[in-house]
């Protein structure tokens, strides 16, 4: 078996080391022949930098090395092009002036490699004299390759003003591109946002955003008809694993762990770093989400968690998924652009394409709801374990009347900094906590007279959920509690029935049971069962 890149984003060594290399060169050539400024946005761990690699490769004059691959047998005449590559995760950014020290810093580091001397102590000024140097060294034009262009932006969304302070920084860097055309071969620009491309790259108004193009769906990634030809024989040795024994349909459970990302809606592509990672540690677990999750989507969703139970099935255009403010970030845009959201389809019809997105897998799901439990309850993962082990074994004895205990328990420490008096922050919590659980749970389930705020809809029973949460001073009489309870209560159910929100679930063999919760804060919980 060939040995595996995991962690590995140097194409020359994949290739001269023998590790696996999925073949993306005819990519390679398609860019290299056809624009010449582009932009790329993936989420993290996607080989946006392999990719990078590759085709700075591509500019060596080395073709040999390309021996096998689709771009070898090609028109392409793999000149050589001196190339710049700049990766930002590379680059200090904790402040601007720290910012700009450490792009002069590379820059002058490239400087010196050449045996060039450029006096200037302006990191834009030394860019644009760099280029110009080594076009006059060469006589070849450059090769721009810019990676992770967002980082010093992404890395400050908790602290705006850092945020915009790099941003400005960035915008006069990278615009002495455009007034560079002249020199240039290809400038090939990737990141994971695509909020800040508009605002940075406003002078470079002929970059070709290749994000949603079709044609290059499955620039990154490892698509399906791919995973047996480059790992058939990995996937040979772990089914003869006696602890992969029991699963029927290793591909299959492979694919619902780390499959299901698209940029178009119909190619599908897995995780790569996941996938590697699975075949290096043989074992399922969520190993995309574990190497890191940006704190500012967290931070997002506690402040407005009704974004969370209304994921499934979004619907938004592509000027949506595109645009964010840093003054006013939204968390659909953020999600999709950082991997948590997918397109699941693309809405044919007159004026923009509408996009309907969905979370991509099972890794992407458990552990972003285990991380929104946390997050919003103030719990541990092991207390959050516990809460779903009693709550799952409660329902599916059809055992309700046990959730008060258990949601009292669950809401009882959320520490005040966290709580938001508001029924979505209840619901979302509680929504998080039972799609971890692997029940078929809907949030906001549309029916003919309104929408329900939940369905978890088990193997041989229903539930039909409704959350009030009502506003309750914290010196209230138990009097005075008891009252809203039943007021709310009361409502909850009536609107359960008065609606039919249950009707279209009897008559099916399973027993449905209507469920109305209250809230009146943390831990002052009640709720109200009826059968049928």
């Amino acid at each position: 078996m060939k040995r595996l890149p995991l962690g590995i984003q140097n194409f020359r060594e994949i290739i001269s080391d023998d590790y696996v290399y999925v073949d993306k060169t005819r990519y390679v050539y398609e860019i290299i022949n056809s624009a010449k400024y582009y932009f790329l946005s993936r989420p993290r761990r996607f080989g946006k930098s392999l990719l990078l690699d590759t085709i700075s490769e591509a500019f060596s004059g080395d073709k040999e090395l390309f021996k096998g691959l689709c771009i070898y047998d090609t028109d392409y005449a793999f000149a050589k092009h001196p190339v710049i590559r700049i990766d930002m995760s590379n680059i200090s950014n904790e402040t601007p002036e720290i910012l700009k020290k450490s792009l002069y810093d590379a820059l002058q580091e490239r400087i010196h490699d050449e045996g060039l001397s450029i006096a200037s102590k302006i990191p834009s000024d030394i860019f644009k004299n760099l280029i110009k140097a080594l076009y006059k060294k060469y006589q070849q034009t450059v090769v721009i390759l810019i990676d992770e262009y967002d980082k010093p932006i992404l890395d400050h969304l908790t602290n705006l003003e850092t945020a915009e302070a790099n941003r400005q920084v960035l915008r006069g860097f990278y615009g002495i591109l455009k007034s560079m055309d002249p020199y240039l071969r290809l400038t090939f620009i990737t990141g994971v946002s695509k909020f800040t491309k508009t605002s940075i790259f406003s002078e470079l108004n002929n970059l070709f955003d290749i994000t949603l193009t079709k044609k290059y769906a499955n620039i990154c990634g490892i698509a399906l008809e791919d995973l047996s030809v480059y790992f058939g024989e990995h996937m040979e040795y772990l089914a003869s694993l006696a602890r992969f024994k029991h699963y029927a349909d290793l591909r299959a459970e492979i694919l619902a762990w780390y499959d299901g990302y698209s940029w178009d809606g119909c190619t599908k592509v897995i995780n790569p770093f996941s996938l590697l990672s699975f075949f290096s540690q043989e074992r399922f677990a969520g190993f995309w989400y574990m190497s890191g999750t940006p704190k500012f989507l967290i931070d997002i969703i506690k402040k407005a968690p009704e974004v969370y139970t209304n994921l499934k099935g979004l619907l938004m255009t592509e000027y949506m998924l595109d645009y964010a403010d840093l003054e006013a970030l939204e968390a659909e845009p953020l999600l999709f652009q950082t991997g948590y959201l997918t397109v699941k389809e693309i809405l044919d019809q007159p004026g923009a394409a509408e996009y309907r997105l969905d979370i991509p897998n099972y890794e992407v799901s458990e552990a972003f709801n285990f991380n929104i439990i946390a997050a919003l309850s103030g719990k541990s993962n092991a207390q959050v374990k516990q809460s779903q082990t009693r709550i799952g074994d409660a329902l599916r004895a059809g055992e309700p009347q046990q959730l008060r205990e258990i949601l009292k328990s669950l809401f009882a420490s959320i520490p005040y900094e966290l709580h938001i008096n508001r029924e979505a922050y209840y619901h979302s919590i509680f929504y998080a906590v039972m799609s971890v659980l692997g029940f078929g749970i809907e949030a906001e389930v549309s029916t003919a007279k309104g929408r329900v705020d939940a369905v978890c809809e088990l193997e041989d029973k229903v539930y039909v959920m409704e959350f009030k949460y009502v506003d309750c001073k914290p010196d209230a009489s138990d009097e005075a509690k008891n009252k809203l309870f039943e007021t709310a209560l009361r409502e909850g159910m009536k609107q359960i029935n008065s609606r039919g929100y249950h009707a279209k679930y009897l008559g099916g063999g399973k027993t449905v049971y209507q469920v109305a919760f209250a809230f009146l804060g943390r831990d002052d919980i009640e709720m109200a069962v009826e059968e049928g």
